[in-house]
């Protein structure tokens, strides 16, 4: 299966469901430009829950959105990661680097007070 992603933004934050294969190619490109275009952004949430597959090239992208997101004061969040995306991330110590949690975590900390939660599908 291809990368496939859909992108919903809400005020200025913008939650990336993944899906498919994280790998090097034309795709993973597209992926990282789309996401580098966003505009007036506070947070980036990748939720990487539905990733089967990661390889160096992937990891790639994952550090230059990283390096992209400092650079425009983003912070970027890694939820929900597939258990293979994580043991990547183990073992590449990277798990020290990226900021790693649940989606529901993810949410209530975005979450203010008195909004009801609301979830994005993909």
């Amino acid at each position: 299966m291809d990368l496939r992603y859909q992108v919903e933004c809400s005020h200025d934050v913008a939650v990336v469901s993944c899906s498919g294969r994280l790998v090097r190619g034309t795709a993973l490109e597209e992926f990282r430009r789309q996401l580098e275009q966003l505009e007036r952004m506070r947070i980036l949430v990748l939720d990487l829950s539905a990733v089967e597959q990661l390889d160096a090239g992937g990891l790639g992208v994952l550090l230059d959105l990283r390096q992209w997101a400092r650079q425009h004061s983003v912070q970027i969040k890694l939820v929900n990661p597939s258990p293979f995306v994580y043991r990547v991330l183990e073992a590449t110590r990277l798990t020290s680097v990226f900021e790693i949690s649940s989606l529901e975590e993810a949410l209530g900390i975005l979450q203010a007070p008195h909004d009801p939660p609301r979830y994005a599908v993909a």
